[in-house]
């Protein structure tokens, strides 16, 4: 099984090598296929000059530019429309997650496992350098999606997750444009009844560069995204009702 890891990078020229490279090592230690796609989010640093050294010094590291404008989400759907792998993982291009649970990732979905979700909020898990304010309001926004959806699950807006092909052919076509995507594809999977698992993950606050993320312009975006795929699921019942 070939797996691609989807990394979109947004003016990230202090760490993508760094976090590219460490990914690419152990990868290649674990004897596992893989394809690592560098996606260009419209960056105005040095990112684009790295991809494209990563991309020419690297057989398996593959490097494209968004042509759509600006946005988390935006590049996700393109790295999504241009992997190669039988089974995809999101990481995040910070160095925030961990290359040895991209791994850990691989090996669940080679069990048979459709979805692979971390929580960085269960036994076993480790978070260091998350921000007090964006905690709390990550566990008031999670605790809304369990109850609407009555899932266990307790980390759905973490982006760093793991599916098979047919779950992200299933799931398409995806409509967020923002951060808000985290959201939209793992609610997507398990409102259409795929097999997914949980594991421990650790998460690292950045330390180098600037966080893209914005608090105040994300909530609602994230808002109408869950109530979109809450309303989907009805849609879904009576298709196959019929």
């Amino acid at each position: 099984m070939k797996l691609s890891v989807v990394i979109p990078v947004h003016n990230e020229e202090q760490c993508i090598e760094k976090v590219s490279l460490e990914l690419l090592d152990l990868l290649v230690k674990k004897n596992i296929p893989h394809e690592l796609l560098l996606v260009n989010d419209n960056s105005t640093d040095r990112s684009p000059e790295i991809v494209q050294q990563l991309s020419n010094a690297h057989a398996t590291i593959r490097g494209i530019d968004s042509s759509l404008p600006k946005g988390f989400g935006r590049a996700i759907r393109t790295g999504l429309d241009n992997f190669s792998g039988d089974a995809v993982v999101i990481c995040m291009g910070d160095g925030s997650d961990s290359p040895q649970d991209v791994v850990t990732y691989y090996e669940k979905l080679a069990q048979g496992y459709d979805c692979v979700f971390g929580s960085r909020f269960i036994k076993g898990s480790r978070v260091a350098g998350y921000p007090f304010l964006k905690l709390l309001l990550n566990r008031a926004g999670n605790a809304f999606i369990q109850l609407l959806f009555m899932i266990r699950y307790n980390d759905v807006s973490n982006a760093f997750k793991g599916y098979r092909r047919e779950v992200i052919a299933a799931c398409k076509p995806f409509v967020s444009q923002y951060f808000n995507i985290t959201v939209e594809i793992p609610l997507k999977a398990i409102v259409r009844g795929f097999r997914y698992t949980v594991v421990p993950i650790s998460w690292y606050g950045r330390d180098s560069g600037v966080s893209k993320y914005r608090i105040k312009e994300l909530s609602r975006k994230y808002f109408f995204s869950i109530l979109f795929v809450w309303l989907e699921r009805f849609l879904l019942k009576e298709e196959i009702r019929r």
